[in-house]
């Protein structure tokens, strides 16, 4: 770990973040808001569980040079990602299906953030990146806090952005032809935590003149290289599973219809590939290898402080990992969400030995930073990450999410819940809008993945 050396701002961020408890969320404009949208849909979801979990009533404190960090370091990913060397290396480990490059670059990018007095640092990058349409909603209802006004920057023109994201994903594949459906997949969409999100994503690409479904896999039928949902010809699915491959037999309608270009899918396989492979993390933190390929110093040097140091665990590094093991986290390659995470310094012999025959990935553990909340009148404070929402490397939205445990997570009953929420300019600090739940825990649906 590299020591901590907090600027002005940083220690300012810091001190608001763990004493300052007001609330800035206005949650009757929250609910007014998600019924202008929904209409009497809305009722389903503001009498749900979910509803009293999905936003924070505290906003999360991130300086300027933080924010503007991130950003840089999206902008030097995206770079990266172009080296024909860096492309052969990540395709290798790749499935067959990720190979397929028709043009689009994948809606919805999110990256995610620990914040440290010596700057942020990457946790991960994700392909299906969920909460922005929520998130878009909470910009509109902050209060004043701590002296500042709120900054609707990211978020000013966000319908407007979100159509032309999708637009433009449609016209890097098939040219000027005009994008007139949309299906939003998932497996079995109503179950999932962030279905909310689905429905709000519907309403917002319908306004925009583009007819928009919510459909599983199962509803697809491909017809003479034409992809169909529900009878209906899709143009363009927006895609929220986390087989990212297309691989298994219940999207087979899928694969074919990515493989033969039957429909535009974004995020598709290959953008996972080239971005949200866990093992891509081992090579983007190695700053020689980089800099051979063809990245610039400055650029190289961005990746060095900002990702934490990756390896693949190997039988061959197993016993150098377990001696370093307090100073590591444990994710395993192909899993989503929370799920199969293990923080080094809680390992036991019998859960390495498990982790030594699967695919996993040791990254140096970074300790997220805190934020305090009050919860039934008592003090708490709670873990944060700060993600971005980009396309093509341009920032959509930033939000945070608050925690307990090891690791963000909607399902585990240890765990608290880690939706996120929009930003706001606060007393000179960039604030990302968090959610706080109460004591109740959220549903134990398979929601984290779109988290």
């Amino acid at each position: 770990m590299h020591p901590t050396n907090e600027t002005s701002q940083q220690a300012e961020a810091k001190r608001l973040n763990q004493s300052c408890s007001c609330v800035t969320l206005d949650r009757p404009a929250v609910a007014q808001d998600i019924a202008h949208q929904l209409g009497e849909d809305a009722k389903d979801i503001l009498s749900s569980e979910a509803w009293h979990q999905l936003f924070s009533n505290v906003a999360v404190f991130v300086p300027d040079q933080d924010l503007a960090k991130m950003q840089a370091l999206v902008r030097a990913l995206e770079a990266a990602a172009a080296l024909s060397d860096y492309r052969e290396k990540v395709l290798s480990w790749a499935p067959s299906t990720a190979r397929l490059d028709p043009g689009p670059a994948g809606a919805f990018m999110g990256y995610d953030f620990h914040l440290g007095g010596d700057g942020p640092r990457l946790i991960e990058i994700n392909t299906n990146a969920g909460g922005a349409f929520l998130n878009a909603i909470l910009v509109r209802a902050q209060k004043r806090c701590c002296g500042g006004a709120t900054n609707e920057l990211w978020t000013e023109d966000f319908d407007r952005e979100v159509i032309r994201q999708f637009e433009s994903e449609w016209r890097a594949q098939r040219g000027s032809r005009r994008l007139e459906t949309i299906a939003i997949v998932d497996d079995q969409p109503e179950e999932q935590y962030l279905y909310p999100e689905f429905r709000l994503a519907q309403r917002l690409l319908q306004r925009g003149g583009i007819e928009t479904h919510i459909l599983s896999p199962k509803d697809f039928q491909l017809n003479n290289g034409v992809l169909y949902g529900n009878g209906k010809r899709i143009d363009l699915v927006y895609n929220r599973l986390v087989d990212f491959g297309l691989e298994a037999p219940d999207h087979a309608t899928l694969r074919a219809a990515w493989s033969e270009g039957g429909a535009v899918i974004t995020p598709n396989p290959h953008i996972h590939a080239l971005f949200a492979n866990k093992r891509n993390l081992a090579v983007l933190s190695d700053q020689t290898t980089l800099r051979e390929w063809g990245l610039s110093a400055e650029n190289a040097e961005l990746l060095r402080q900002s990702i934490p140091r990756t390896q693949l665990v190997d039988a061959a590094n197993g016993e150098e990992l377990w001696r370093q093991r307090r100073q590591l986290f444990f994710k395993p390659v192909a899993g989503h969400g929370s799920k199969g995470v293990y923080k080094g310094s809680k390992l036991t012999k019998s859960a390495f030995a498990r982790i030594l025959e699967s695919d996993y990935i040791a990254q140096t553990y970074v300790p997220p930073s805190e934020r305090l909340v009050m919860v039934d009148d008592e003090r708490e404070m709670l873990k944060v990450d700060v993600r971005l929402y980009t396309y093509r490397g341009e920032l959509l939205l930033a939000a945070a999410r608050l925690y307990r445990g090891q690791t963000t997570n909607f399902s585990h009953p240890r765990w608290w819940l880690c939706t996120s929420s929009p930003q706001a300019n606060l007393a000179g600090d960039i604030s990302a809008r968090q959610e706080v739940p109460g004591r109740q825990r959220p549903p134990r649906a398979d929601s984290s993945k779109n988290g």
